[in-house]
Protein backbone atom coordinates (compact mmCIF):
# COMPACT_ATOMS: atom_id res chain seq x y z
CA UNK A 1 0.00 0.00 0.00
CA UNK A 2 1.16 3.55 -1.09
CA UNK A 3 0.71 6.12 1.29
CA UNK A 4 1.49 9.82 0.83
CA UNK A 5 0.70 13.22 2.14
CA UNK A 6 -0.99 15.94 1.01
CA UNK A 7 -1.77 19.40 1.36
CA UNK A 8 -4.25 19.93 3.98
CA UNK A 9 -6.24 23.17 5.68
CA UNK A 10 -4.75 26.62 5.22
CA UNK A 11 -2.48 27.24 2.72
CA UNK A 12 0.79 29.67 3.08
CA UNK A 13 2.14 31.59 0.35
CA UNK A 14 3.85 29.80 -2.12
CA UNK A 15 7.67 31.06 -1.84
CA UNK A 16 7.47 29.75 2.05
CA UNK A 17 5.83 26.26 0.95
CA UNK A 18 9.15 26.20 -1.59
CA UNK A 19 11.52 27.07 0.81
CA UNK A 20 10.32 24.03 3.25
CA UNK A 21 10.49 22.00 0.34
CA UNK A 22 13.70 22.49 -0.42
CA UNK A 23 14.99 22.42 3.57
CA UNK A 24 13.71 18.74 4.16
CA UNK A 25 15.40 17.87 0.93
CA UNK A 26 18.35 19.12 1.73
CA UNK A 27 17.99 18.15 5.64
CA UNK A 28 17.04 14.42 3.84
CA UNK A 29 20.18 14.73 1.52
CA UNK A 30 17.70 13.94 -1.45
CA UNK A 31 15.53 11.88 0.07
CA UNK A 32 12.16 9.94 -1.01
CA UNK A 33 9.60 12.23 -3.27
CA UNK A 34 7.39 13.94 -0.87
CA UNK A 35 3.89 16.06 -0.36
CA UNK A 36 4.22 18.95 1.94
CA UNK A 37 0.97 19.22 4.69
CA UNK A 38 0.69 22.51 5.60
CA UNK A 39 -1.29 22.99 8.47
CA UNK A 40 -3.55 20.29 10.52
CA UNK A 41 -6.30 21.21 12.84
CA UNK A 42 -6.49 19.87 16.13
CA UNK A 43 -9.62 18.63 17.65
CA UNK A 44 -11.55 21.04 16.01
CA UNK A 45 -10.08 23.89 17.74
CA UNK A 46 -8.71 27.09 16.29
CA UNK A 47 -5.31 25.97 17.25
CA UNK A 48 -3.15 25.13 13.86
CA UNK A 49 0.51 23.11 13.97
CA UNK A 50 2.46 23.58 10.72
CA UNK A 51 3.88 20.20 9.68
CA UNK A 52 6.13 18.34 6.95
CA UNK A 53 5.55 14.41 6.99
CA UNK A 54 7.41 12.05 4.85
CA UNK A 55 7.26 8.46 4.66
CA UNK A 56 8.99 6.29 4.02
CA UNK A 57 10.75 7.55 7.15
CA UNK A 58 14.66 7.39 7.26
CA UNK A 59 16.26 4.39 9.37
CA UNK A 60 19.34 5.13 11.35
CA UNK A 61 21.37 2.56 12.39
CA UNK A 62 23.50 2.77 16.17
CA UNK A 63 25.96 0.75 17.93
CA UNK A 64 23.89 -0.29 20.71
CA UNK A 65 22.85 -4.44 20.58
CA UNK A 66 19.74 -6.22 22.05
CA UNK A 67 20.39 -7.43 25.81
CA UNK A 68 19.99 -11.30 26.18
CA UNK A 69 17.82 -9.73 29.49
CA UNK A 70 14.26 -11.19 29.94
CA UNK A 71 11.37 -10.01 30.47
CA UNK A 72 8.33 -8.52 28.62
CA UNK A 73 6.26 -5.27 28.40
CA UNK A 74 5.10 -5.32 24.88
CA UNK A 75 2.28 -2.90 24.87
CA UNK A 76 0.74 -0.17 26.92
CA UNK A 77 -0.64 -1.75 29.93
CA UNK A 78 1.61 -4.69 29.27
CA UNK A 79 0.96 -8.41 27.72
CA UNK A 80 -2.10 -8.86 29.16
CA UNK A 81 -3.74 -5.40 29.18
CA UNK A 82 -3.78 -4.99 32.66
CA UNK A 83 -0.86 -3.25 34.32
CA UNK A 84 -0.55 -6.22 36.49
CA UNK A 85 2.91 -8.09 35.57
CA UNK A 86 2.87 -11.83 35.57
CA UNK A 87 6.71 -12.07 36.06
CA UNK A 88 7.60 -13.84 39.25
CA UNK A 89 11.18 -12.05 39.48
CA UNK A 90 11.13 -11.32 43.22
CA UNK A 91 10.88 -7.48 44.10
CA UNK A 92 12.42 -5.02 46.68
CA UNK A 93 10.22 -4.34 49.89
CA UNK A 94 12.10 -1.45 50.34
CA UNK A 95 15.28 1.12 48.81
CA UNK A 96 18.00 3.62 50.65
CA UNK A 97 17.07 7.22 51.06
CA UNK A 98 18.20 7.95 46.98
CA UNK A 99 15.85 4.63 45.60
CA UNK A 100 16.57 1.81 43.75
CA UNK A 101 19.51 1.69 41.96
CA UNK A 102 19.66 3.51 38.20
CA UNK A 103 20.97 1.05 35.45
CA UNK A 104 20.68 3.84 32.84
CA UNK A 105 19.05 7.23 31.47
CA UNK A 106 18.28 8.62 28.91
CA UNK A 107 17.74 12.37 27.10
CA UNK A 108 14.40 12.44 25.38
CA UNK A 109 12.54 15.28 23.66
CA UNK A 110 9.07 16.67 25.45
CA UNK A 111 6.18 14.02 26.06
CA UNK A 112 4.86 11.78 27.83
CA UNK A 113 5.24 8.34 25.69
CA UNK A 114 5.87 4.82 27.69
CA UNK A 115 8.18 2.23 26.83
CA UNK A 116 7.76 -1.23 25.15
CA UNK A 117 10.10 -3.71 25.92
CA UNK A 118 10.44 -7.04 24.11
CA UNK A 119 13.59 -9.30 23.47
CA UNK A 120 16.42 -7.18 25.49
CA UNK A 121 15.28 -3.96 23.34
CA UNK A 122 13.18 -0.74 24.70
CA UNK A 123 10.80 0.96 21.85
CA UNK A 124 10.14 4.51 22.22
CA UNK A 125 8.05 6.73 20.55
CA UNK A 126 10.44 10.27 20.58
CA UNK A 127 10.37 13.59 18.94
CA UNK A 128 13.62 14.74 18.03
CA UNK A 129 13.53 18.46 18.96
CA UNK A 130 16.45 19.26 16.92
CA UNK A 131 15.69 17.50 13.31
CA UNK A 132 11.72 18.19 13.96
CA UNK A 133 10.16 15.21 13.91
CA UNK A 134 8.62 11.43 14.96
CA UNK A 135 11.38 9.17 15.80
CA UNK A 136 10.72 5.08 17.08
CA UNK A 137 13.75 5.04 18.85
CA UNK A 138 15.44 1.26 19.84
CA UNK A 139 17.63 1.16 22.60
CA UNK A 140 19.29 -2.08 24.64
CA UNK A 141 17.84 -3.20 26.91
CA UNK A 142 21.06 -3.55 29.24
CA UNK A 143 22.71 -0.24 28.28
CA UNK A 144 20.16 2.56 26.54
CA UNK A 145 22.22 2.18 23.34
CA UNK A 146 20.55 2.87 20.51
CA UNK A 147 20.14 -0.07 17.91
CA UNK A 148 18.45 1.76 15.56
CA UNK A 149 15.70 4.89 15.02
CA UNK A 150 13.08 5.37 12.45
CA UNK A 151 11.87 8.67 11.48
CA UNK A 152 10.22 11.07 9.64
CA UNK A 153 9.82 15.27 9.23
CA UNK A 154 7.03 16.40 11.76
CA UNK A 155 6.92 20.12 12.55
CA UNK A 156 5.36 20.75 16.40
CA UNK A 157 4.96 23.12 18.60
CA UNK A 158 4.66 21.47 22.08
CA UNK A 159 1.24 20.93 23.98
CA UNK A 160 2.13 20.22 27.43
CA UNK A 161 5.01 18.30 25.61
CA UNK A 162 4.36 16.21 22.05
CA UNK A 163 4.60 12.60 21.87
CA UNK A 164 2.45 10.14 24.47
CA UNK A 165 1.72 7.05 23.08
CA UNK A 166 3.46 3.68 23.58
CA UNK A 167 4.33 1.23 21.08
CA UNK A 168 2.87 -2.09 20.70
CA UNK A 169 5.55 -5.21 19.59
CA UNK A 170 6.07 -8.62 18.71
CA UNK A 171 8.96 -10.27 17.89
CA UNK A 172 7.66 -9.54 14.03
CA UNK A 173 6.15 -6.35 13.74
CA UNK A 174 6.35 -2.99 15.84
CA UNK A 175 3.49 -0.57 15.58
CA UNK A 176 3.16 3.63 16.63
CA UNK A 177 0.88 6.35 16.29
CA UNK A 178 2.62 9.86 16.30
CA UNK A 179 1.10 12.82 17.62
CA UNK A 180 -0.64 13.94 14.86
CA UNK A 181 -1.88 10.34 13.88
CA UNK A 182 0.42 8.90 11.68
CA UNK A 183 0.12 5.57 12.39
CA UNK A 184 3.83 2.88 11.09
CA UNK A 185 4.46 0.15 11.32
CA UNK A 186 8.31 -1.32 11.03
CA UNK A 187 10.12 -4.26 11.22
CA UNK A 188 10.67 -5.01 15.25
CA UNK A 189 14.32 -6.33 14.75
CA UNK A 190 15.82 -4.33 11.70
CA UNK A 191 13.83 -1.11 11.90
CA UNK A 192 13.07 -1.44 8.50
CA UNK A 193 10.33 0.55 7.41
CA UNK A 194 6.97 -1.60 6.46
CA UNK A 195 4.32 0.58 5.73
CA UNK A 196 2.49 4.15 7.27
CA UNK A 197 -1.00 5.80 6.97
CA UNK A 198 -1.98 9.38 7.88
CA UNK A 199 -5.15 8.88 9.67
CA UNK A 200 -6.30 12.65 8.84
CA UNK A 201 -5.57 12.56 5.33
CA UNK A 202 -7.02 9.08 4.70
CA UNK A 203 -9.90 8.87 7.17
CA UNK A 204 -10.67 12.49 7.65
CA UNK A 205 -9.91 12.12 11.77
CA UNK A 206 -9.37 15.04 13.80
CA UNK A 207 -6.53 15.44 16.03
CA UNK A 208 -7.37 15.75 19.55
CA UNK A 209 -6.54 18.43 22.05
CA UNK A 210 -2.93 18.04 23.35
CA UNK A 211 -2.23 15.32 20.17
CA UNK A 212 -2.85 12.08 20.04
CA UNK A 213 -2.56 9.41 22.91
CA UNK A 214 -4.23 6.46 21.60
CA UNK A 215 -1.89 3.34 21.92
CA UNK A 216 -1.99 1.50 18.78
CA UNK A 217 -2.47 -2.25 19.55
CA UNK A 218 -1.41 -5.13 17.61
CA UNK A 219 -3.86 -8.55 17.87
CA UNK A 220 -3.14 -11.23 15.55
CA UNK A 221 -0.56 -9.87 13.30
CA UNK A 222 -3.04 -6.86 12.33
CA UNK A 223 -2.89 -3.04 14.10
CA UNK A 224 -6.12 -2.22 15.64
CA UNK A 225 -6.14 1.89 14.92
CA UNK A 226 -9.50 3.63 15.31
CA UNK A 227 -9.08 6.86 13.18
CA UNK A 228 -12.77 8.03 14.12
CA UNK A 229 -12.95 9.35 11.15
CA UNK A 230 -14.56 8.37 7.97
CA UNK A 231 -13.93 4.97 9.83
CA UNK A 232 -14.60 4.40 13.67
CA UNK A 233 -11.71 1.76 13.48
CA UNK A 234 -9.27 -0.12 11.07
CA UNK A 235 -7.67 -3.54 10.83
CA UNK A 236 -4.36 -3.34 9.12
CA UNK A 237 -2.05 -6.52 8.19
CA UNK A 238 1.35 -5.15 9.61
CA UNK A 239 2.94 -7.65 6.84
CA UNK A 240 1.65 -6.08 3.98
CA UNK A 241 0.06 -2.66 5.17
CA UNK A 242 -3.16 -4.21 3.84
CA UNK A 243 -6.38 -2.79 5.38
CA UNK A 244 -8.32 -6.16 6.18
CA UNK A 245 -11.80 -4.07 7.39
CA UNK A 246 -12.86 -1.03 8.05
CA UNK A 247 -16.03 -0.33 10.46
CA UNK A 248 -18.66 2.40 10.08
CA UNK A 249 -18.92 5.42 12.17
CA UNK A 250 -22.46 6.71 11.20
CA UNK A 251 -22.54 8.90 13.96
CA UNK A 252 -19.19 10.73 13.54
CA UNK A 253 -17.67 10.17 16.66
CA UNK A 254 -14.36 11.47 16.89
CA UNK A 255 -10.95 10.15 18.21
CA UNK A 256 -9.90 10.50 22.33
CA UNK A 257 -7.18 9.69 24.04
CA UNK A 258 -8.54 6.77 25.39
CA UNK A 259 -7.09 3.32 24.39
CA UNK A 260 -8.51 -0.01 22.35
CA UNK A 261 -9.11 -2.65 24.87
CA UNK A 262 -9.72 -6.40 24.03
CA UNK A 263 -12.53 -8.20 25.28
CA UNK A 264 -13.31 -12.06 24.61
CA UNK A 265 -17.57 -12.70 26.12
CA UNK A 266 -19.81 -15.36 24.74
CA UNK A 267 -17.45 -16.91 22.11
CA UNK A 268 -16.81 -13.41 20.28
CA UNK A 269 -13.78 -11.59 20.20
CA UNK A 270 -14.13 -7.92 20.21
CA UNK A 271 -12.53 -4.53 20.48
CA UNK A 272 -13.67 -1.47 22.89
CA UNK A 273 -13.45 2.21 22.35
CA UNK A 274 -14.30 5.15 24.26
CA UNK A 275 -14.91 7.48 21.19
CA UNK A 276 -16.41 11.18 21.83
CA UNK A 277 -20.06 9.86 21.85
CA UNK A 278 -19.93 6.87 23.85
CA UNK A 279 -18.15 3.10 24.39
CA UNK A 280 -18.39 0.82 21.01
CA UNK A 281 -17.89 -3.28 20.45
CA UNK A 282 -16.25 -4.29 17.38
CA UNK A 283 -16.42 -7.54 15.88
CA UNK A 284 -12.79 -8.81 15.59
CA UNK A 285 -13.34 -10.51 12.37
CA UNK A 286 -14.99 -7.97 10.62
CA UNK A 287 -15.11 -4.68 12.38
CA UNK A 288 -18.57 -4.59 12.40
CA UNK A 289 -20.02 -2.74 15.40
CA UNK A 290 -22.02 -5.08 17.82
CA UNK A 291 -23.35 -2.89 20.45
CA UNK A 292 -22.63 0.57 21.36
CA UNK A 293 -23.65 2.78 24.47
CA UNK A 294 -23.87 6.85 23.86
CA UNK A 295 -24.51 6.67 27.84
CA UNK A 296 -20.73 7.39 28.46
CA UNK A 297 -19.10 10.29 27.15
CA UNK A 298 -15.98 12.40 29.12
CA UNK A 299 -16.07 16.26 28.51
CA UNK A 300 -12.43 17.78 27.36
CA UNK A 301 -10.32 14.47 27.74
CA UNK A 302 -11.41 10.93 27.78
CA UNK A 303 -8.36 9.36 28.71
CA UNK A 304 -8.56 6.12 30.57
CA UNK A 305 -9.20 3.33 28.93
CA UNK A 306 -11.56 0.40 29.59
CA UNK A 307 -11.44 -1.86 32.40
CA UNK A 308 -12.23 -5.55 31.68
CA UNK A 309 -13.63 -7.10 34.77
CA UNK A 310 -15.12 -10.32 33.38
CA UNK A 311 -17.94 -12.15 33.11
CA UNK A 312 -19.61 -9.36 30.51
CA UNK A 313 -18.36 -6.68 33.11
CA UNK A 314 -16.71 -3.20 31.86
CA UNK A 315 -15.72 -0.52 34.09
CA UNK A 316 -15.35 3.11 32.90
CA UNK A 317 -14.05 6.06 34.85
CA UNK A 318 -12.82 9.55 33.49
CA UNK A 319 -12.32 12.94 35.55
CA UNK A 320 -13.69 16.29 34.32
CA UNK A 321 -16.78 15.31 36.67
CA UNK A 322 -17.77 12.27 35.06
CA UNK A 323 -16.87 9.68 37.49
CA UNK A 324 -17.24 6.28 36.53
CA UNK A 325 -19.74 3.25 35.30
CA UNK A 326 -19.87 -0.77 35.58
CA UNK A 327 -21.61 -2.06 32.32
CA UNK A 328 -22.51 -5.77 32.12
CA UNK A 329 -23.45 -7.54 28.47
CA UNK A 330 -25.95 -9.37 27.32
CA UNK A 331 -27.54 -10.72 24.70
CA UNK A 332 -31.31 -10.09 23.80
CA UNK A 333 -33.28 -11.88 20.25
CA UNK A 334 -29.52 -11.98 18.98
CA UNK A 335 -28.53 -8.91 19.72
CA UNK A 336 -25.57 -7.69 22.49
CA UNK A 337 -27.50 -4.83 25.12
CA UNK A 338 -24.96 -3.13 26.98
CA UNK A 339 -26.65 -2.35 31.08
CA UNK A 340 -25.52 -0.39 33.68
CA UNK A 341 -24.97 -2.12 36.64
CA UNK A 342 -24.05 1.12 38.59
CA UNK A 343 -22.98 4.35 38.62
CA UNK A 344 -20.60 6.44 41.03
CA UNK A 345 -20.28 9.80 41.65
CA UNK A 346 -16.54 12.01 40.99
CA UNK A 347 -16.62 12.30 44.81
CA UNK A 348 -16.33 8.33 44.95
CA UNK A 349 -14.18 6.97 42.25
CA UNK A 350 -12.93 9.05 39.10
CA UNK A 351 -9.46 8.82 37.55
CA UNK A 352 -8.59 11.50 35.28
CA UNK A 353 -5.51 10.30 33.19
CA UNK A 354 -4.52 6.82 34.27
CA UNK A 355 -6.03 3.75 33.61
CA UNK A 356 -7.40 1.99 36.86
CA UNK A 357 -5.70 -1.33 37.78
CA UNK A 358 -8.10 -3.79 38.48
CA UNK A 359 -6.17 -6.43 40.69
CA UNK A 360 -7.58 -9.69 42.75
CA UNK A 361 -11.35 -8.19 42.32
CA UNK A 362 -10.33 -4.58 43.36
CA UNK A 363 -9.49 -1.32 41.36
CA UNK A 364 -6.82 1.22 42.67
CA UNK A 365 -6.69 4.50 40.74
CA UNK A 366 -5.82 7.95 41.69
CA UNK A 367 -8.92 10.35 41.98
CA UNK A 368 -9.21 13.27 39.56
CA UNK A 369 -8.08 16.65 40.84
CA UNK A 370 -11.94 18.21 40.47
CA UNK A 371 -12.56 20.56 43.54
CA UNK A 372 -15.76 18.40 43.98
CA UNK A 373 -14.10 15.41 44.63
CA UNK A 374 -13.38 16.87 47.78
CA UNK A 375 -10.98 15.59 50.75
CA UNK A 376 -10.11 12.59 48.49
CA UNK A 377 -8.90 14.94 45.28
CA UNK A 378 -5.47 13.20 44.14
CA UNK A 379 -5.49 10.17 46.37
CA UNK A 380 -5.21 6.32 45.28
CA UNK A 381 -8.39 4.83 46.23
CA UNK A 382 -9.03 1.26 46.40
CA UNK A 383 -12.57 -0.07 45.20
CA UNK A 384 -14.57 -2.82 45.43
CA UNK A 385 -16.40 -4.74 42.45
CA UNK A 386 -20.24 -3.18 43.65
CA UNK A 387 -18.41 0.14 43.92
CA UNK A 388 -17.75 0.59 47.57
CA UNK A 389 -14.41 2.44 48.48
CA UNK A 390 -12.30 -0.02 50.53
CA UNK A 391 -9.62 2.39 51.86
CA UNK A 392 -7.71 6.17 50.43
CA UNK A 393 -4.51 7.06 50.89
CA UNK A 394 -4.94 9.99 53.19
CA UNK A 395 -4.58 13.52 52.74
CA UNK A 396 -0.92 13.09 53.27
CA UNK A 397 -0.24 10.43 50.49
CA UNK A 398 -1.34 12.45 47.30
CA UNK A 399 -0.21 11.83 43.81
CA UNK A 400 -0.67 14.85 41.78
CA UNK A 401 -3.30 16.96 40.34
CA UNK A 402 -3.48 14.78 37.26
CA UNK A 403 -2.51 11.28 39.19
CA UNK A 404 0.66 9.33 38.40
CA UNK A 405 1.37 6.33 36.50
CA UNK A 406 1.13 3.20 38.24
CA UNK A 407 1.87 -0.79 37.91
CA UNK A 408 1.59 -3.46 40.13
CA UNK A 409 4.30 -6.57 40.27
CA UNK A 410 5.32 -8.96 42.75
CA UNK A 411 1.99 -8.26 44.45
CA UNK A 412 3.51 -4.10 44.77
CA UNK A 413 2.28 -1.17 43.88
CA UNK A 414 4.45 1.58 42.33
CA UNK A 415 3.04 4.94 41.80
CA UNK A 416 4.45 8.32 40.96
CA UNK A 417 3.47 11.67 41.67
CA UNK A 418 3.32 14.41 39.17
CA UNK A 419 7.46 15.45 40.33
CA UNK A 420 9.20 12.26 40.05
CA UNK A 421 8.38 10.90 43.72
CA UNK A 422 7.64 7.19 43.65
CA UNK A 423 5.77 5.42 46.04
CA UNK A 424 5.55 1.79 46.82
CA UNK A 425 2.95 0.19 48.69
CA UNK A 426 1.53 -3.35 49.17
CA UNK A 427 -1.25 -4.39 46.44
CA UNK A 428 -4.02 -5.26 49.07
CA UNK A 429 -7.54 -4.39 49.91
CA UNK A 430 -6.39 -4.51 53.85
CA UNK A 431 -5.75 -0.55 53.74
CA UNK A 432 -2.49 1.90 52.85
CA UNK A 433 0.62 0.02 53.45
CA UNK A 434 3.71 1.68 52.48
CA UNK A 435 6.43 -0.02 51.69
CA UNK A 436 9.16 2.91 50.41
CA UNK A 437 9.34 6.02 48.95
CA UNK A 438 11.98 8.00 46.87
CA UNK A 439 12.53 11.03 44.06
CA UNK A 440 13.54 9.15 41.05
CA UNK A 441 13.23 11.68 38.47
CA UNK A 442 15.07 15.60 38.48
CA UNK A 443 12.25 16.54 36.05
CA UNK A 444 8.61 17.43 36.64
CA UNK A 445 5.15 16.41 35.01
CA UNK A 446 6.06 12.21 35.53
CA UNK A 447 2.91 10.97 33.74
CA UNK A 448 3.97 8.83 30.97
CA UNK A 449 2.88 4.96 31.92
CA UNK A 450 5.54 2.49 33.16
CA UNK A 451 6.95 -0.68 32.14
CA UNK A 452 8.61 -3.36 33.96
CA UNK A 453 10.74 -5.93 32.60
CA UNK A 454 12.97 -8.59 34.70
CA UNK A 455 12.79 -6.40 37.69
CA UNK A 456 13.82 -3.08 35.76
CA UNK A 457 11.45 -0.21 35.40
CA UNK A 458 11.41 2.09 33.20
CA UNK A 459 10.15 5.36 33.95
CA UNK A 460 10.05 8.56 32.40
CA UNK A 461 9.02 12.51 33.25
CA UNK A 462 8.66 15.18 30.24
CA UNK A 463 12.06 15.24 29.43
CA UNK A 464 14.15 12.06 30.41
CA UNK A 465 13.96 8.20 30.88
CA UNK A 466 15.06 6.03 33.37
CA UNK A 467 15.60 2.81 33.74
CA UNK A 468 15.44 1.50 37.64
CA UNK A 469 16.15 -1.97 39.40
CA UNK A 470 13.64 -2.86 41.89
CA UNK A 471 14.81 -6.68 41.86
CA UNK A 472 15.55 -7.83 45.73
CA UNK A 473 19.27 -8.01 46.24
Amino acid sequence: MKIVFVIVGILIPVTVAAAGAFLVNLWLGGGPGMDIGVRLPVADKSVQVEYVPVFPAVLVTGTGRPSDLGGAWPRFRGGNFDAVSAEKVPLANSWPPAGPPVLWSVELGEGYAGAAVLGGKVYILDYDEEKRGDALRCLSLADRKEIWRLWYPLRLPSQHGVSRTVPAVTEKFVVTLGPACHAMCADAQTGKFLWGIDLVHEYGAKVPLWYASQCPLIDDGRAIIAPAGSSLMIAVDCATGEVLWKTPNPHGWKMTHSCITPMDWSGRRMYLYCASGGLVGVSAIDGKILWEYPGWKVPTSNAPAPVIVGDGRIFLTGGYHAGSIMLSLTEQDGKIVPKELFRLGEDVFGCEMQTPILYKDHFYGVMARDKEVGRLKEQLVCLDLQGRQVWTSGPDNRFGPYGGPYIIADNKIFVMNDHGVMTLLEATPKGYRQLARAKVLAGKESWAPMAVAGGRLIIRDKKTMVCLDVREK
